[in-house]
């Protein structure tokens, strides 16, 4: 209390003449509209500024929550556009893949043979071979299933090999491969030679399969080599960049398993 005494002894002119310039700003401001106007656009502007900025704060802080309502979102528009249009019955509707979400957790991309883990397994009803994408497109296939987690084939892997094909030529297949030189670009092998494409087309996934639908972009084809019209190598840049991955979609094949009995039937 003393020391507030003696502040206010030795400061005392000082804080007459702010209180005195506080009045004489507020009678001015009160008494002359134009004063007036300044000083109200004057502390808008300030106190508009300070708002931008806890704002911005705040959404930083919401990013991560953002981030996933965005994603279970997405999820959820992909389940019903998966919805098949052909009736059973008369009245029923078939859904051919269920989508799922999941976020990566550890990602290895430097390897020849690499792997992700992802933070779903068997709890969520995530099996092995089933479909990681996101939405840029395919990342791998799930290998082995814990409770909570499961590892990924990356496209990474020289054990990867994914149907795929030209977007605009439905008739012409291939097999995605990788050659462990650059994670940027991965290989189309098996290509027949009266397949037709140029540089810049776009390669998606070709459907023969179980495990991925039709249509999953992949990349544009970078370059290729052909000799005596046999396609030495087919480059293929990702539309995935495989360094930097996180929030993911597994797809689950419904019919899958009625598939596997027919073809183990015919095998018979």
């Amino acid at each position: 209390m003393r020391q507030i005494i003696k502040f206010l002894e030795k400061y005392r002119y000082f804080l007459l003449f702010l209180i005195l310039e506080s009045f004489a700003l507020f009678f001015t401001i009160q008494s002359h509209s134009y004063h007036r106007s300044k000083f109200v656009n004057s502390a808008n502007r300030f106190t508009g500024g300070i708002y931008n900025k806890l704002n911005s704060i705040h959404e930083f802080w919401n990013l991560k929550t953002e981030n996933q309502r965005l994603l279970e979102e997405n999820t959820r528009l992909k389940n019903i556009l998966s919805v098949e249009s052909i009736e059973i019955d008369s009245s029923k509707h078939y859904r051919r893949y269920s989508y799922s979400s999941a976020k990566i957790i550890k990602n290895d991309y430097t390897k020849r043979n690499n792997y992700l883990l992802i933070n779903k397994g068997s709890v969520n009803a995530i099996v092995s071979d089933m479909a990681v994408v996101n939405s840029k497109g395919i990342i791998g296939v799930t290998k082995s299933v814990s409770n909570y987690n499961a590892t990924v084939i990356s496209i990474l892997n020289e054990y990867s090999q994914i149907n795929a094909k030209p977007k605009n030529n439905n008739h012409h297949f291939g097999t995605l491969s990788w050659n462990g030189k650059d994670y940027k670009t991965v290989q189309l092998l098996d290509l027949p030679r009266q397949a037709q494409f140029k540089i810049g087309d776009t390669i998606i996934t070709g459907g023969k399969s179980t495990i991925f639908p039709e249509g999953i972009l992949i990349g544009t084809i970078k370059d290729f080599e052909k000799t005596d019209n046999v396609y030495n190598f087919i480059n293929i840049t990702l539309f995935n960049d495989m360094s930097s991955l996180s929030n993911v979609n597994i797809i689950t094949n419904l019919q899958r398993e009625e598939i596997q009995q027919l073809e183990n039937t015919n095998n018979e």
